[in-house]
């Protein structure tokens, strides 16, 4: 070591070190920025899906990517030299040792072109007498019927219809147009003129009042409100009619050729119908207070999440140096596949040159004399050829048919035994069922003549009865039948009621004739036995 060489204790960092230190604080001074600029070095999306370009002005430039999520959802796509607002963060490339902004959200911000064509348009239709207030019709208090001009698909409709339903619900006619794209100036005027071909009392309904609406949008998005036929077709309406397109601050010349403007589509929901009750409009203010006060306990949670999401890195950025590390290496492989393809593609010049050297057409004719020879040497053997396979085909089919007739003969005679044995199967079927019947019904009756033996029906006509309380149930001693117990003597012939006695109230029984002593029978009689 060099004794002039200086000493120092300041510690020694990695490149990769010194990158990430730089990429945390440029992230962390800067956050979300807006920048305005214009779009450079813009050829499309990656393969990969993610969009690569550049942000300039006057005196300097920045990279920025768009990554595919983010792409899609854009409203306003890249393009060269369109001057946009981007808001995005501010972050690094280590691979690169650059800084760079990764967009979120896209804007235009030179519509220039545009603005001046809605202008003209509109000086042209005020000439016209079309924004005059005195040709605007009045709105119906309470239309019966509103048919409503939008795509059946989007959120719009849906809020038209549940804030109808809110304040008081009407028959709702939806015409379903595209609102945006070549067609829809066209499919919107043809909705409004439809609507007013529709007769009074006809099979459908013809609407009190019509509400064209749509979502909110950049300039371009809204652009088939300001087209010339829409705008007719609104002037021409004899139904009253509401322009809803786009949110409060957005405006198409729709909205002055109409008979009322509304800043939504929700809005014009509440122009369309008046509130049912001033109870329910008291009970909805009360409502919007409780969910304002739920949005902002919501946005306060939501910004203390953001607060304590800034301090931690979230996916994006875990996952942006390796997605640019990616397409940088896809990038480097199709470079070396286009350098492999030129050299295939002069290797393959050089093969062509050297057989040109070689007279392909010569060897193109000899190849051709060949086959004229071996196509007639084919034809002249084609047809003995043919002969004998015709006379094997004829062996064939004789041999075919003889063993098809001898088959069918042989299924014949099996069908004829197997009828045999189907009908004798069922005679013997038919006596078995007999024979089991008649067993049954000789069970059934042997049943029946023990179930009459057993039954007490002849135990009663012995002499006995069936001994019953007041509820029915059988008395079977003498502790079931209290003095005054109400009781039903059931004999074969009938039944009698009767009612148990107090043991001294007992009746006398007559006494049975004592038995006569055996003896010596009477003169015609039995003797006796012992």
């Amino acid at each position: 070591m060099s004794d002039s060489a200086p000493l120092t204790n300041a510690p020694e960092l990695t490149v990769s070190e010194l990158s990430g230190a730089l990429k945390r604080a440029i992230e962390d001074q800067f956050g979300h920025v807006r920048l305005r600029g214009e779009i450079s070095n813009y050829r499309g999306p990656h393969s990969s899906g993610h969009a690569y370009f550049s942000l300039k002005d006057a005196s300097a430039r920045i990279d920025a990517v768009v990554w595919k999520g983010v792409f899609s959802r854009l409203r306003t796509k890249p393009q060269e030299g369109l001057e946009v607002i981007a808001t995005g963060k501010i972050t690094t490339f280590p691979g690169k040792s650059s800084y760079q902004i990764v967009i979120e959200q896209l804007e235009p911000a030179g519509l220039g072109a545009l603005m001046a064509l809605l202008e003209e348009r509109r000086k042209k239709l005020a000439g016209e007498g079309l924004f005059e207030e005195a040709r605007k019709k009045k709105l119906p208090f309470l239309p019966k019927t509103i048919g409503i001009v939008t795509s059946p698909t989007g959120a719009v409709i849906r809020d038209i219809l549940h804030r109808l339903h809110d304040r008081f619900p009407r028959r709702v006619l939806v015409w379903p147009v595209r609102v945006q794209g070549e067609t829809s100036a066209t499919e919107v005027a043809n909705a409004i003129r439809g609507f007013n071909a529709l007769k009074p009392g006809g099979k459908i309904p013809r609407p009190d009042l019509l509400i064209v609406a749509r979502g909110g949008g950049s300039l371009e998005d809204l652009w088939s409100f300001n087209e010339e036929e829409v705008l007719r077709a609104a002037a021409e309406s004899k139904i009253p009619l509401i322009s809803a397109v786009g949110h409060e601050t957005d405006w198409t010349l729709l909205d002055l050729v109409a008979d009322l403007r509304a800043p939504t589509p929700t809005g014009a929901a509440e122009k369309a119908v008046p509130v049912r009750a001033e109870l329910l409009s008291d009970i909805a203010g009360l409502s919007r207070r409780h969910t304002d006060a739920i949005f902002r306990t919501l946005e306060r949670r939501r910004a203390d999440l953001r607060a304590l999401a800034r301090a931690l890195p979230g996916g994006e950025s875990l996952l942006a140096t390796p997605r640019q590390r990616l397409d940088r290496a896809g990038e480097k492989v199709r470079a070396a596949a286009l350098a492999s393809l030129g050299r295939r593609q002069l290797s393959l010049a050089q093969a062509s040159r050297l057989l040109a050297r070689h007279a392909p057409q010569a060897e193109l004719q000899r190849a051709l004399g060949r086959l004229n020879t071996l196509a007639f040497r084919l034809a002249a053997a084609r047809a003995p050829i043919t002969q004998k396979r015709r006379e094997r085909l004829e062996t064939a089919k004789k041999s075919f048919d003889a063993a098809f007739a001898s088959r069918a003969k042989l299924l014949r005679g099996d069908l004829a035994a197997r009828e045999q044995r189907r009908q004798a199967l069922a005679s013997r079927l038919s006596a078995a069922i007999k024979a089991l019947l008649d067993r049954r019904r000789e069970k059934l009756d042997n049943l029946e003549k023990l179930h009459f033996a057993l039954g007490y029906g002849a135990i009663l006509k012995r002499g006995f009865a069936l001994v019953r309380d007041a509820a029915g149930a059988a008395v079977h001693s003498v502790r079931q039948a209290p003095p005054g117990t109400a009781l039903s003597l059931q004999f074969s012939d009938g039944r009698i009621a009767a009612t148990v006695e107090a043991p001294g109230e007992t009746a006398p029984v007559p006494r049975r004739p004592a038995a006569k002593k055996l003896g010596k029978a009477p003169a015609g009689g039995q003797g006796s036995l012992f």
